[in-house]
């Protein structure tokens, strides 16, 4: 072989060999930094594709699992509020057996069916506040606010501030959610009437007027206040400055007085009437749209990782508000009337334990749901294992082989490279 000293074969191979030594290193060692065997498409295309996937479905399966544990705890509030309904229900038909009694005369059964029909409300109010992140469980959620936009043109004109009107609240906001002909409530209102009364008192009538439109019929509630005490010298009159409160609980109304109440029932006490009596609109005031939430009777989870109806679970609920236990027009103030009622509170149970079954029977069926997905995702996150994981004994042990051959290689190189330096003594003879 020529000797020369303008090319050196020896040294370009040894570092041929080299520069493949240390890439299989360097990409030995990012397996074993990353911990998987394909770390890009070129260890291995169609594992990275197949792992990609199996990995995209275990981290949905993970989520669906999330969900099922949610849809869990949902329907575990609808069944704790349905627990208290049914006790609500237990002390009404207590109520009711005793108002049954001949013993009893009407004045004490009215004492009886007072509770009994705050007991109602109550059902109601439960019903209507059970909700899980906004889903209503048991029945629809009244959000209703006073529509004040419109008062000075008319309607409510006269309800001001400078009457001695400071400001109206909701106290029941499922009273005036009601809305029975599913058009809004937006027709719902309550009329302020201010008159003078016997003996030169003054009463304040409140009355509101609930689902009025559309087709249905409206459902007028009346209740009234002496507000006598009010006037100039008055008990309760309310100075410059001072605010009192005036609570109508039958219609879920509170009204905050300032001292320009004053000056309207002293005028009262002379005979002059005030709002919907004086002049009718402005009285009048009328409720913003229902902006609560509405019952929905199936809720869909996503308990899978694909978009197929096996992949989902559609939980049925069931109301449980007053109509739907049909205790609405239930009275025990006399006797016949609580003879029927303790069927009707009867009936109540029934249909109550009935939607609790249900409630219970999704519970289980969520339960199964849980435990295949746990088993799925176990076994798609090993199917993926199988596929990317690195085998680490057996990566450390190639890493070890290109780190000797990288050592080796740059040992050889510089043996390589002395090789010219022969060449040297030739030309120093």
């Amino acid at each position: 072989m020529a000797l020369n000293i303008i090319s050196n074969y020896a040294a370009n191979v040894a570092h041929r060999n080299l520069q493949e030594s240390d890439t299989m290193a360097t990409r030995s060692l990012s397996k074993l930094s990353s911990g998987t065997r394909v770390v890009s498409a070129r260890d291995d295309a169609a594992s990275m594709a197949i792992g990609a996937r199996l990995n995209a479905t275990t981290q949905a399966l993970k989520t669906a699992t999330v969900n099922v544990g949610q849809a869990n705890s949902m329907l575990q509030i609808a069944d704790g509020a349905m627990a208290t309904i049914d006790d609500v229900l237990v002390r009404m038909k207590t109520l009711a057996t005793q108002a049954a009694s001949g013993n009893l005369s009407d004045t004490e059964r009215g004492f009886l069916d007072d509770e009994f029909q705050l007991l109602k409300d109550e059902i109601d109010r439960i019903a209507s506040s059970t909700n899980f992140n906004g889903v209503q469980l048991l029945g629809d959620g009244g959000d209703v606010d006073i529509n004040f936009t419109n008062v000075g043109a008319g309607t409510g004109a006269d309800l001001s501030n400078a009457n001695g009107f400071s400001g109206f609240a909701i106290t029941d906001n499922n009273f005036w959610a009601s809305d029975d002909t599913e058009d809004g409530v937006a027709d719902n209102n309550f009329a302020v009437d201010i008159t003078q009364g016997p003996g030169n008192s003054v009463i304040m009538t409140i009355t509101a007027n609930v689902d009025n439109g559309g087709t249905g019929t409206p459902t007028s509630t009346t209740q009234s206040i002496d507000i006598t005490s009010y006037q100039t010298a008055g008990d309760n009159e309310v100075g410059v400055g001072q605010q009192a409160s005036l609570n109508f609980d039958e219609i879920g109304l509170s009204i905050t007085f300032n001292s320009g109440i004053t000056a309207v029932v002293d005028a009262a006490v002379g005979g002059t009437a005030f709002g919907e009596a004086a002049n009718a609109g402005n009285g009048t005031i009328n409720m913003l749209a229902d902006n609560g939430q509405r019952f929905n009777a199936d809720v869909n989870f996503q308990i899978g990782a694909n978009n197929t109806a096996a992949d989902r679970l559609s939980v049925t609920l069931t109301r449980v508000d007053l109509d739907t236990l049909g205790l609405a027009t239930t009275i025990i103030g006399d006797q016949a009337g609580a003879q029927a009622g303790i069927e009707s509170v009867n009936s109540a149970i029934d249909a109550l334990q009935a939607a609790r079954a249900s409630i219970g029977t999704f519970q289980n069926r969520l339960d199964f749901a849980g435990q295949n997905l746990s088993t799925t995702t176990e076994n798609t996150e090993s199917a993926r294992s199988v596929l990317l994981d690195l085998d680490v004994a057996s990566e450390m042990t190639t890493f070890t082989s290109k780190q000797i051959l990288v050592q080796s290689g740059v040992a050889m190189l510089a043996q390589a490279n002395q090789m010219p330096q022969n060449l040297l003594r030739l030309l120093q003879q």
